[in-house]
């Protein structure tokens, strides 16, 4: 069962806490958002987009790319961080500045884990209309003690915010161009997910969704 979490309030600027250690800021990274997005056309040019395929054998309908110390990669050996991109044998490209920056100003600004380590890896999602990305945990990564920084640009989506098991209820919050979204802490390991993404249209971005998430994973 899902219900509207705050289903009124995409124009509100100040934190909006769903749960104990995890916090939506609106419009966050709205004067960024340009910048962020270019920024992804260049790493998608040194590390270009691809659909992993799980250890089951399936192709994520989730197209991906990553940036800095470590990339999140999945096949059938399993899901887990690597240094360098599989398909060129490289290093990722390294996370920009001005990223890592957006992530300290969001620590700060939620008042939570600012003592903690910068992100070391970075995975960027495209999401085509339709595409989704079921409930699951992130729990790859060796540290849990970081949190996990999420921003979204381009059209809406509708994210899934679970509880600590797949079977527990999950509140349904909408996410929009600019929003940035942390959790870390007692909220760490939440089921979390994205919910179809509608047909739509942004200026920048046309159809698709694009998501950062930046973390701890050495």
């Amino acid at each position: 069962m899902t219900d509207d979490l705050f289903p009124d309030a995409p124009g509100l600027a100040e934190p909006l806490w769903i749960g104990t250690h995890a916090v939506l800021l609106r419009r966050f990274a709205l004067d960024l958002a340009d910048r962020l997005l270019d920024d992804i056309g260049q790493i998608a040019l040194a590390a270009p987009w691809r659909h992993m395929v799980t250890p089951g054998g399936q192709s994520m309908s989730v197209a991906t790319t990553s940036c800095g110390d470590l990339g999140w990669v999945s096949d059938a050996r399993g899901y887990r961080y690597v240094h360098d991109d599989p398909l060129s044998q490289q290093p990722w490209p390294p996370i920009p500045r001005h990223w890592l920056d957006l992530a300290a100003r969001a620590r700060l600004a939620s008042g939570l884990f600012t003592g903690c380590a910068p992100p070391d890896a970075c995975l960027i999602n495209r999401y085509a209309p339709g595409t989704r990305l079921s409930l699951h945990q992130d729990r790859d990564e060796r540290d849990f003690s970081a949190p996990i920084i999420s921003v979204s640009l381009g059209v809406p989506a509708r994210f899934m915010w679970g509880g600590l098991t797949r079977g527990e209820r999950h509140r349904t919050i909408p996410l929009e161009h600019g929003d940035v979204l942390l959790w870390g802490g007692e909220d760490r390991l939440r089921f979390h997910g994205v919910m179809p993404v509608a047909e739509g249209y942004h200026p920048r971005t046309e159809a698709f969704r694009y998501n950062i998430t930046m973390r701890r994973a050495g």
